[in-house]
């Protein structure tokens, strides 16, 4: 890694850890109830909604509530895309979106994974991308953070019928947390060259005719590909560029704050007009962990002990580390095969990558995206060298937990933690016990659905796309990499993430439903059963620390909790791993 890169690491590192406390501690007030003008706003719209505030759910309640809400989210997200073509604020009479592709996308932003089978910029009109993608931006971030709150107040309560509103819950989150730092991070943005406005595309004259090979598509407008199962090409070129327009600000503030990755544009933040300069690069990678990582200092208030916070954040920062200067170093290495060649590869493996990031920024995005479930992208993953392309794949294999997404990050990590006392009990022949709860038959049955949920949902779609003939039908690259790319889309899919290897063409009805159906259960079939959690630690007695208690908020519970991560969460993939991007990397260093 070159001193840049370790800067850049440190730099970030250092500004993050500063905004934990001060975010964490409001947070925490807010979710108390403890803020100050919050009643005068949000009582209307509790009378509005027909919402008893003042009344407490049981964690069934809650999580019925949870689902209402998001299913309707669906409906409203599916309906606005199957009606954009007859709805305003569609200045390039954009169709409207075909039945599959709006059920795929109608899920993929209610769930918080934000995949995207289109073109955002080519199919989606202003009022679908605000009204449809942006809202749901914001309910899908709110919804992670209700989820944690509820699990915190699990922990923090004893002999506790119930573990809060959820209506209360996503209206605070929404309208204190959300919003105040969307318009703060959308002024930024648009101070630094990102667009908002209502314009029309704009087509302009280039200085130079833009030569380029275009790919052959057949009457289903899928690549034609020849007898080795490579895509055909044919020489194309245009000498004008299409420059989009639209409301993109606004969008990005909550893509990276809510941790949800679907871009305005298909280029994601590799696009100028969403991701300028190395400054709003910076900021990004900032505002993607920035609520994760306070809600770790949240949870330490809200159970009464900051240390377990500072450990669970000690936990993830470390992880965090090693893995994001493992995917720098890997992309400064470049192409062994190009370097063979005599290519001059000193800026590192620059394929699919902007100039004005370079390797190390783009390395670091990738690790920071792919940890959250976040699935913005500054490059072509799909570019990345095998080893790099390892990385991002570990990141969501590990279950996004590492900062992860807004409140599904931490509970996700609190799960692990209750997997990590269970098995320390089981070592030293005690009754497991975290924050004074006892851990029992019930939580440990939970714990294994929501751990395991997600491996079999990556794992079983991964199997049936690569056995049937309309999931191979959209590999562009055959062999190792063309299973990495199947791979990468299930396992973006099932663990909420949202970013793509970008090589496999996933717009089709087979892809669309069987991603759609991962991101459903993976996160809803985590959610229901972290609730159930919840209501029945909110229900048990504290038990009073003893000698025998295991402390869990220092070095040596953090080092089982890193454990527990690794060994439970990633050994379910290391046979897939090692039929793509192992056996790619022993495939290249052979060649070279």
């Amino acid at each position: 890694m070159s001193s840049h890169a370790w800067t850049l690491l440190g730099l970030y590192l250092a500004v993050l850890l500063l905004t934990v406390k001060p975010l964490g501690l409001y947070i925490a007030t807010l979710m108390e109830g403890r803020f100050a003008f919050g009643g005068a706003i949000e009582r209307p719209l509790y009378r509005l909604c027909g919402v008893r505030h003042d009344e407490e759910m049981g964690w069934l309640k809650y999580a019925f509530a949870i689902l209402l809400f998001n299913v309707l989210g669906v409906v409203a997200v599916y309906a606005l895309q199957r009606l954009q073509l007859w709805l305003p604020l569609n200045p390039q009479a954009f169709p409207n979106v075909s039945p599959n592709s709006a059920f795929n996308t109608a899920i993929s932003f209610v769930s918080n994974t934000n995949w995207q089978g289109y073109g955002g910029e080519s199919t989606m009109s202003y009022l679908t991308q605000m009204l449809a993608l942006s809202v749901q931006n914001f309910f899908s971030a709110a919804t992670g953070i209700a989820v944690v709150i509820a699990l915190i107040r699990g922990f923090a309560r004893h002999t506790a019928k119930t573990v809060g509103n959820a209506w209360v819950d996503l209206t605070r989150v929404t309208l204190y947390l959300l919003l105040p730092l969307s318009l703060i991070f959308a002024v930024f943005l648009t101070s630094q060259g990102v667009i908002q406005n209502f314009d029309a595309y704009k087509d302009v004259t280039t200085l130079e005719v833009t030569h380029y090979d275009a790919p052959k598509l057949d009457t289903a407008g899928q690549p034609i590909k020849d007898d080795q199962g490579v895509a055909v090409t044919e020489p194309a070129q245009t000498p004008t560029q299409t420059l989009a327009m639209g409301p993109v600000a606004s969008q990005e503030a909550i893509k990276m704050l809510g941790t949800n990755g679907g871009g305005f544009m298909n280029a994601n933040s590799a696009h100028p007009f969403e991701n300028p300069t190395p400054l709003t690069n910076f900021i990004e990678m900032l505002a993607i962990f920035l609520i994760p990582a306070a809600l770790c200092f949240t949870f330490g208030r809200m159970v009464g002990d900051t240390r377990q916070g500072w450990a669970v954040l000690a936990a993830m920062t470390l992880m965090f580390v090693v893995l994001a200067a493992a995917a720098m170093h890997f992309e400064a290495q470049g192409n062994p095969l190009l370097t063979s060649l005599g290519v001059d590869q000193l800026a590192g493996n620059m394929e699919g990558k902007e100039t004005r990031f370079g390797t190390a920024d783009s390395g670091l995005f990738a690790v920071i995206t792919t940890l959250a479930s976040c699935g913005a992208v500054n490059a072509m993953h799909d570019s990345f060298t095998p080893l790099g392309g390892l990385i991002p794949l570990i990141d969501m294999q590990l279950g996004e937990v590492v900062f992860g997404g807004v409140g599904s990050g931490l509970y996700g990590m609190l799960i692990f933690a209750i997997m990590a006392v269970f098995i320390s009990g089981l070592m030293i022949g005690r009754t497991p016990e975290y924050l004074g709860k006892k851990i029992e038959t019930y939580e440990m049955k939970m714990s294994s659905i929501a751990i395991l949920v997600t491996p079999l949902l990556v794992l079983i779609g991964t199997a049936i796309a690569v056995l049937a003939a309309d999931g191979r039908a959209g590999i562009a690259n055959p062999g190792a990499h063309g299973f990495s790319e199947i791979l990468y889309a299930f396992t973006s899919a099932a663990n909420n993430n949202g970013s793509a290897f970008a090589g496999l063409s996933a717009n089709t009805p087979f892809y669309n439903v069987m991603l759609a159906i991962a991101m459903w259960f993976g996160r809803f079939g985590v959610i229901v059963p972290v609730l159930a959690i919840a209501g029945s630690l909110a229900a048990k007695k504290r038990l009073t620390v003893t000698e025998g208690t295991l402390p869990t908020h220092g070095p040596l519970f953090v080092t089982l909790l890193i454990g527990v991560v690794l060994l439970v969460g990633l050994l379910n993939y290391v046979p897939s791993l090692a039929l793509g991007p192992v056996i790619e990397q022993l495939l290249l260093s052979a060649a070279h």
